[in-house]
């Protein structure tokens, strides 16, 4: 693609009204769509935001620091639509408009997308992982990231109703702006969508230490289309969720820990099942 000139505007207050979507925004209100414009998401940081870039999610507009505009503009100015606005601010100003010094000098506006039905994704995954009443969005970030990392050609997660959002900011940078291009969805029938699951193909895999076998056993047996399934790291998976699953898998572990983090968990048991 032809870089084209950025729409670059210097922003010399925090009370500019360009700016009014970034002032003090929450999560909450981007994903219910306080604006006119429809519900949104806001990635932070340099390598999230060209993640979003990259994966063809176009930005809305853009505020950065002017350090960063000396390291982005090539990228800016390859994947902006030409009309978006990039708003140049001081660490001052840019502090002041976010409310809070966690942005690392570059912020973006992205709409949110439909989410593509839950056959659409069984399709066209060759691995899932499939998260039960996720809440921590640290956790959610690093799945994203782990799922793309070692979930094999083409991943993807289900979520489900009562997990947290991908997109919220933490999760988002958590990921490394992952969310923004592993296929995911949320399956409203749950737990009955596990069995839509696994009758498109997926061997489904409870990750539990209760009345499990090793998860090499497992994995010698080389499922064509895993679907890991975790649950919260208090409670674990409920067990209406575990009844549906064709398997049930523990990861040996020595010295008396009894659990992992649910996102070391996911990495494991995808490094052993892809």
């Amino acid at each position: 693609m032809t870089p084209r000139p950025l729409n670059l505007i210097p922003i010399d207050r925090a009370d500019d009204p360009r700016v009014a979507d970034y002032l003090n925004i929450r999560d909450a209100q981007l994903a219910n769509g306080f604006s006119p414009a429809g519900p949104r998401y806001m990635a932070e940081g340099e390598l999230v935001v060209e993640t979003m870039l990259r994966a063809a999610r176009p930005a809305e507009s853009v505020l950065l620091l002017p350090s960063r505009l000396e390291t982005m503009g090539s990228l800016l100015a390859q994947h902006l639509a030409p009309e978006a606005p990039v708003y140049i601010a001081s660490q001052s100003v840019m502090d002041a408009i976010v409310g809070i010094h966690l942005h690392r000098g570059v912020l973006a506006l992205g709409m949110r997308w439909p989410l593509p039905p839950l056959p659409e994704v069984l399709r066209d995954a060759t691995s899932l992982l499939v998260l039960e009443d996720l809440t921590n969005h640290d956790n959610m970030g690093g799945l994203f990231r782990t799922a793309a990392a070692l979930g094999g050609q083409r991943p993807a997660i289900i979520l489900s109703p009562r997990c947290c959002d991908p997109l919220y900011r933490k999760s988002l940078r958590v990921s490394i702006g992952h969310a923004l291009h592993v296929p995911y969805t949320i399956a409203t029938d749950w737990p009955h969508s596990l069995d839509a699951i696994a009758a498109a193909g997926f061997a489904t895999i409870a990750m539990t230490p209760a009345g499990s076998v090793d998860l090499r056993e497992i994995a010698a047996t080389r499922p064509a289309r895993p679907a890991i399934v975790l649950g919260t790291e208090g409670r674990g998976l409920s067990g209406d969720a575990m009844s549906r699953c064709t398997h049930r898998a523990r990861i040996a572990m020595h010295n008396n820990v009894d659990s992992l983090n649910v996102v070391v968990a996911g990495a494991i048991a995808l490094h052993a099942l892809v």
